[in-house]
């Protein structure tokens, strides 16, 4: 046997973050973000939008039941998805747009985890105190009545928070007033129950307990944005020329040293814990709180603002070599930038010119080929046709029916003796159509004759046409 030791472990325990409190303009910044972003999440579902009698009034709908969504005056069809689909390319070619140009200001300000991270933070702050309360309280061993009080007023508030982040979330699926007395009187769905359940668990932990945590080890943004970045990219960085080598004041005052005094300012409102004086790092979200307090005791002590700061890299050896950093316009206006912006404008252009130039009434016809025609008593040829009519109308439409082609063709309505049909709101209505062609006709002799199918919306006169096929005996 021999005595050897084991092999070191590679498992290290988390050290809890307690940012401290910091003020300064991006810490304002971010507090208006946060109250915008939730304000709209939370109250967006109660805003009301007349669009007629038989459509949701609610103006945020994902109507899922009848595969239709509503975002104010707009209302996409499933068919439509198109849409949903452009919209969702802009938000990916804006992602890296802004991430080219100023990193990851998305993740440092408007991300989800962020902002609700930020709520549970500041709602700690409140109950427990700010960072040196909340370490000694951490540390204390004794499970006395206070820690007692302090953990659970926290968690209820969260708990809260939570239940409110999931509640919200089905109202953009139902309508909301309805759907919050059936929630409270036990009449909602199982779906509806599931999904608040959910998102109050994932909101209570990964903003409560796991922060940080997430954008390291489970987000994987960090791990791509790094492709959307360059040089030239501005994002928050430390000017170790100018501040090394560090040393508190007191050693400063005897030799020649940077501006850096190692109060750790900057460690101590890091959300994520690092130390962005040890260079641009994988777990860093470009929040910016760093600046905030570093250019607070720059302040103080009597040196210039901006040790740590929204810089490029490709300035570093401008600067190190005393000359002035070019403007933030220079890094942000470059061919990378303004590529992701003309993908990002062609986009939009095109799906507002398809929103405007799409047809209120829509139709489709689907001719029934077996048999391809139908030989009727009097020697007439009978084809046959369904046609489906969308009437996105929040009222029910009369629609009329007419065909061009030969003047020998006759139109006929299965079910009515008219040429038009009543479209319910908001609906999509099948009607099955013949045409006849008379005993010699030209349409009744040949193989295949065009026509076109013609619907009038006779509300407001409004058409719509898509092209078919005659077919004839063919002799």
């Amino acid at each position: 046997m021999t005595d050897q030791a084991p092999p070191p472990s590679l498992y290290a325990a988390r050290e809890p973050i307690f940012p401290r409190r910091v003020s300064g303009p991006f810490r304002n910044l971010k507090w208006v973000i946060l109250a915008v972003t939730l304000g709209i999440y939370y109250l967006l579902p109660w805003i009301r939008w007349d669009r007629g009698p038989s459509l949701p009034d609610q103006a945020v709908l994902l109507d899922m039941a009848n595969r239709r969504f509503y975002f104010f005056w707009i209302e996409i069809w499933s068919h439509e998805f198109y849409f949903v689909a452009g919209l969702l390319i802009m938000a990916g070619l804006g992602l890296f747009l802004f991430t080219s140009a100023l990193g990851r200001v998305w993740c440092g300000y408007a991300c989800p985890q962020t902002v609700w991270t930020d709520l549970f933070i500041l709602v700690e702050r409140w109950i427990e105190g700010d960072r040196n309360a909340r370490l000694r309280l951490h540390r204390q061993k004794k499970l006395d009545a206070r820690k007692i009080r302090l953990r659970l007023t926290k968690w209820v508030v969260w708990l809260l928070i939570a239940v409110a982040t999931g509640g919200a979330w089905v109202f953009y699926f139902a309508d909301a007033p309805t759907l919050f007395v059936d929630i409270f009187t036990g009449q909602a769905s199982a779906v509806a129950y599931i999904t608040i359940a959910f998102l109050t668990a994932t909101t209570f932990v990964f903003g409560g307990f796991m922060r940080e945590q997430i954008c390291i080890y489970a987000c994987p943004w960090p791990r791509i944005q790094a492709a959307m970045m360059d040089e030239d990219t501005v994002t928050v960085a430390y000017r170790e020329w100018r501040g090394e080598p560090r040393k508190h004041s007191e050693e400063a005052k005897t030799e020649p040293m940077g501006d850096c005094i190692d109060c750790m300012a900057c460690v101590n409102v890091c959300p994520v814990g690092i130390d962005i004086r040890d260079g641009q790092q994988l777990e860093c979200i470009t929040c910016a709180l760093c600046i905030d307090a570093c250019d607070d005791v720059m302040e103080r002590i009597g040196k210039p603002r901006g040790l740590i700061d929204y810089i490029a890299l490709s300035d570093e050896t401008r600067e190190r070599e005393g000359h002035a950093a070019r403007s933030a316009w220079y890094h942000v206006f470059r061919p990378r930038t303004i590529l992701y912006t003309a993908l990002w404008g062609a986009v939009g252009v095109a799906l507002i010119v398809a929103l405007f130039i799409r047809a209120e009434i829509e139709m489709t016809v689907a001719a029934v080929r077996n048999p391809t025609f139908v030989t009727l008593s009097d020697g007439s040829i009978r084809n046959t046709y369904d046609i489906r009519l969308r009437n996105k109308n929040g009222e029910e439409r009369l629609f009329r029916m007419f065909v061009k082609g030969d003047p020998a063709l006759r139109i006929q309505l299965e079910g009515t003796p008219y040429a038009s049909v009543p479209v319910p709101a908001d609906t999509s209505f099948l009607q099955r159509v013949y045409l006849i062609a008379p005993p010699g006709s030209d349409p009744a002799a040949m193989a295949r004759s065009d026509v076109r199918f013609w619907v009038e919306d006779l509300t407001n006169g409004d058409r719509a046409y898509k092209d078919s096929s005659f077919n004839g005996k063919g002799e």
